[in-house]
């Protein structure tokens, strides 16, 4: 028995299982592996874009799919991660080393070679902090095209919090040899200067809290006390503030449809809709409900977000 974050876990064996991809007329097919039929989620526009904690348990070991962990602290899947699970971590795996903006098609391929992950596989990613550098990382792999990537309903704490089997074994798999393809931004991505000159139809959804959105209290990261790099605090003016909670349970986990319908009620359908947040982290996790939750078609992340926006000199910035 291995202790595992305050858990008593089992180290897991598991046979692979085949699943054939047969289309049942509750079932939603996505590439080679069924979408998970669990109720929440089939009110969603999408879907396939989720999966329960109880479906992944099911299928580990699948031939064609690969479970990611991404977290903050990237030091967590040391202690404990689902069976079979690599690690991505978003600040050094994801990003340039020497500019600031995520790796190249080149580097990406190296990446997912490297992590045993084919262009065809399905690809599950989890996280700490609510999924929120899952969401994050999960949007890096659109920016590339990758044909099927979902969300773990809850992420990690999801995981644990049911006490599901945990390893410490790191896999190793064999090179899919995965094809170089060049990042595309648009549509999903959005620049400091095409925030500032967005069309007047546009919404700019700033998705931290109120403390932050007014510009109240200084940006700390209050859970670990540590003080943010930002050196002006408030929002961009004409930014709506829809905070990222709105639409999760205190447990992390996704709400119903009608709840994130009516929390998002005044977001437009058929205008810009872009999120941002202070890293961009939260702000990826909004971008993933509107899309995929909602279904919203013209939705973007400004992915340098505040700590870009407050840090530039003559930026207007409002404090309400």
């Amino acid at each position: 028995m291995l202790a595992v974050t305050g858990h008593t876990k089992r180290v897991a064996t598991f046979t692979p299982i085949f699943i054939f991809a047969v289309r049942l007329h509750e079932e939603v097919i996505c590439m080679g592996i069924p979408a998970d039929p669990f109720p929440l989620f089939q009110d969603f526009a999408h879907p396939e874009k989720f999966v329960s904690a109880s479906w992944l348990s099911a299928r580990l070991g699948v031939e064609g799919l690969r479970v990611v962990e991404s977290d903050e602290d990237a030091f967590l899947y040391d202690i404990g991660h689902i069976p079979g699970a690599v690690r991505i971590d978003w600040h050094k795996d994801l990003n340039d080393e020497v500019v600031r903006d995520f790796i190249d098609g080149e580097a990406f391929a190296e990446l997912m070679n490297a992590r045993g992950i084919g262009r065809d596989d399905t690809v599950v990613i989890y996280g700490d902090h609510n999924n929120w550098w899952a969401a994050y990382t999960a949007w890096v792999f659109e920016l590339f095209g990758h044909p099927d990537v979902r969300i773990l309903d809850g992420g990690r704490d999801a995981w644990m919090g049911e006490e599901r089997d945990t390893s410490f074994a790191v896999p190793e798999y064999p090179s899919q040899n995965y094809p170089v393809v060049e990042r595309t931004d648009k549509p999903w991505r959005t620049f400091v200067d095409e925030v500032r000159d967005r069309d007047e139809k546009s919404m700019l959804i700033d998705v931290r809290g109120p403390e932050f959105f007014s510009g109240s209290e200084n940006e700390l990261e209050t859970d670990r006390l540590r003080v943010s790099p930002v050196l002006r605090h408030g929002h961009i003016p004409g930014a709506v503030n829809h905070p990222w909670g709105d639409a999760v349970y205190p447990n992390g986990r996704v709400k119903d449809h009608a709840s994130i319908a009516a929390a998002y009620s005044g977001v437009p359908e058929d205008a810009p809709v872009i999120t941002y947040s202070g890293n961009g982290q939260s702000a990826a996790h909004t971008w993933y409900i509107l899309r995929y939750a909602l279904g919203l078609e013209n939705v973007s992340l400004y992915d340098g977000s505040w700590y870009e926006w407050g840090n530039m000199v003559r930026m207007p910035i409002d404090r309400n």
